[in-house]
Formats: structure tokens, C-alpha cells, sequence
């Protein structure tokens, strides 16, 4: 009975000690259960606070998202909410237009493939704009979208645009401009044309920062069924483009050259489509090849 009353006390005091049965005093009892996978034992009541997530998890970004046509949904952030907010408040528009502007890259013809998916708008060209009525340019859509609107204004197409905007009134429709600048910037001579433009509802929309632009690259990365670490999407980050476009065309390049290659993608698979493309859009110079062959012997 001693011996067995030395064992229950012993057993008794591990337990106290936070160790459960089986655990020696050296195991570790701080383990996170991750949803999904499967744990070799239960988690302690008293753990510590789980970690913070790995990077490749805090790139996994919980942006609002809305669908578009081509079925490339449109990721919703601080530099463009206000644009959609009014594209979801359609059809309740206080006016029968809205203007959204903003640089080149940022976003714009998305949201008017969004604003298409969820109205059935048609959209008008400026060639179709200047050769056919408002009524044939419209149908029987609800909506209708004429990008890059200024340059209506360039082109001498002030009074078609003019009467699109009547007709859309007229026939209780909407029309969706885009543009770089707002209108009261676009140069308008038409007193009656201004006057309608510049008290349409507008909203700019800014040039994606950093984390719209990284939940963009590991959003078209998921797309394309890759995985690709941490280090590489902060690595395309601090060096490209800050647009859409510049995202879709990097990813689909690095896509390319890794399936190509048979390789994944890494850092320097990045610097080579990166070097690629600066290579293509930079204007030709004899000076500049002396200029990079005294930069490799400084180094």
C-alpha cells in the first residue's frame, strides 16, 4: 500500500504540474490547433495565445469583392469604395449619370465590367458615339457605359454626347462615364453639356496601394492554381507597377516562363520578367549600354 500510495501521489503531483498522462516534464503543451488539421492530441485548457499567422496566411487578404464580366472579380479597397458604393446603389441614382475618374491603371474598366455585370448596361464606343443615335446605341438596356468620356470631348463629340445624356434622362435610364480627370477638367465648350456633366454625381478613385495591389497578385496567382511564397509576391510589390493591368500581365508573364522553364516561381524568375519589361518599355540609347557597363565594373 505504501508503494501504491507513493505512485497516486507522484501521478497527482505531475498533474499539478500541468503535465498530463503520458507527458514527460521536457514536452511542449503550447500547440495551436489549426482548422482543418488533424492534431495528435487535444488542446491544453491553459495554453498561451495562439502565434500570429505565417506570411503566407497574411497574405491571404479579406478584401470585399464584386463580380465582373469575364468572370475576373473586382476586389473592393480604400482607394476605390466610394466608386462602388455608387455603382451598388444603382439603380437608385439621384441623377441619371455618374462620372468616375481617376489615373490610368486604377481600375476603371473594371468597375464599368462590373457595373455591366450587374445592369446589363451596353456599352457605347466613340466611334458609335459620333455614328448613331442615342436611341440605337441604347436597345432596350437599362444603362449604358461610355469610357474614356474626355476624349468625346477632344474628338469634337460634344453634341452626340450631348443628346446621349437627354435621351438617357429623358427615358429615365443611366449612363456610366469614365475618365482620368473630372469633367470640369475635360475642356468643355458646351455650355449645356458642362452644366449636366458637372453636377453629375462623381467619384474618383485613387491608384491601388499596397495591399490592394498584393491581394490582387495572390488573388490572380489562386486563379491560376500557383503557389508561390511570401518573399516572392513582397518582391513584385516594392517593384511594379502600381496598376491592374501591370498584376494580371505580371502574373500571366511569370506563369508562362515557369511553365516553360519547368521551374517554380521565385525571386529571380521574378527579376528576369521585371527586367523583361523594363527593357520593352524603355525608349532605345546608345548612352545607356555604356551607362549599365560602368555600373557592373563599380560593382
Amino acid at each position: 500500500e505504501s508503494n501504491e500510495e507513493s505512485k497516486d501521489e507522484g501521478k497527482s503531483q505531475n498533474q499539478d504540474a500541468g503535465e498530463g498522462p503520458g507527458e514527460g516534464p521536457g514536452e511542449d503543451k503550447g500547440e495551436v490547433q489549426i482548422p482543418g488539421q488533424k492534431q495528435g492530441r487535444e488542446k491544453e485548457v491553459n495554453t498561451p495565445p495562439s502565434p500570429p499567422p505565417s506570411p503566407p496566411s497574411q497574405l491571404a487578404l479579406d478584401f470585399d469583392h464584386r463580380p465582373a464580366l469575364g468572370g475576373d472579380d473586382f476586389l473592393v479597397a480604400t482607394p476605390n469604395a466610394e466608386a462602388v458604393r455608387w455603382l451598388d446603389a444603382w439603380p437608385d441614382w439621384p441623377g441619371p449619370a455618374l462620372v468616375i475618374f481617376g489615373p490610368a491603371g486604377s481600375g476603371k474598366t473594371h468597375l464599368a465590367e462590373v457595373f455591366r455585370s450587374k445592369s446589363g448596361a451596353r456599352p457605347v464606343s466613340l466611334r458609335g458615339l459620333g455614328d448613331e443615335a442615342p436611341p440605337a446605341l441604347m436597345g432596350d438596356a437599362r444603362a449604358c457605359v461610355l469610357e474614356d468620356a474626355e476624349l468625346a470631348v477632344a474628338r469634337g463629340l460634344e453634341q452626340p454626347l450631348l443628346h446621349l445624356y437627354n435621351h438617357v434622362k429623358e427615358s429615365g435610364r443611366h449612363l456610366l462615364l469614365t475618365a482620368k480627370q473630372p469633367p470640369a477638367r475635360w475642356g468643355i465648350g458646351l455650355g449645356d453639356l458642362a452644366s449636366r456633366l458637372n453636377t453629375a454625381v462623381q467619384a474618383g478613385i485613387g491608384a491601388p496601394d499596397d495591399a490592394l495591389i498584393t491581394a490582387v497578385l495572390v488573388k490572380q496567382f489562386a486563379d491560376r492554381q500557383l503557389k508561390v511564397d511570401v518573399e516572392v509576391i513582397s518582391y513584385m510589390v516594392a517593384r511594379m507597377e502600381r496598376s491592374f493591368d501591370a498584376a494580371r500581365r505580371m502574373v500571366g508573364a511569370l506563369d508562362d516562363l515557369a511553365l516553360e522553364e519547368r521551374r517554380n516561381i521565385t525571386v529571380p524568375l521574378v527579376r528576369r520578367v521585371l527586367e523583361t519589361q523594363e527593357m520593352k518599355n524603355e525608349p532605345q540609347s546608345t548612352q545607356r549600354p555604356q551607362r549599365r557597363e560602368k555600373e557592373v565594373r563599380e560593382l
